[in-house]
């Protein structure tokens, strides 16, 4: 552990940030699991709107630098690719 304050407290935010981080980076992987679901069971009102969601998390991510932006795209990309296959 540090011994100065302001390391300490730069620790302390790190920490918190990086859990902040983590929730985010999980509901984006719930909402494109939940995604895929739909899609298995061939529930075309119920993809639609978690690709929406999924959308807007991912862009929301992107914009704070959470995951890099042409990773974003991909993703995007590749949702709504599967989105229109299957229906």
């Amino acid at each position: 552990m540090a011994n100065i304050k302001s390391s300490q407290k730069r620790i302390e935010i790190a920490r918190r940030n990086q859990a902040r981080n983590r929730q985010n980076r999980s509901e984006i992987k719930t909402i494109i699991k939940r995604f895929e679901t739909a899609i298995a069971e061939e529930n075309k009102e119920s993809a639609a709107d978690y690709l929406k969601l999924a959308e807007k998390r991912i862009r929301q991510a992107e914009s704070k630098s959470l995951i890099h932006k042409n990773k974003a795209s991909r993703k995007i990309g590749q949702l709504t690719r599967q989105f229109n296959e299957a229906f």
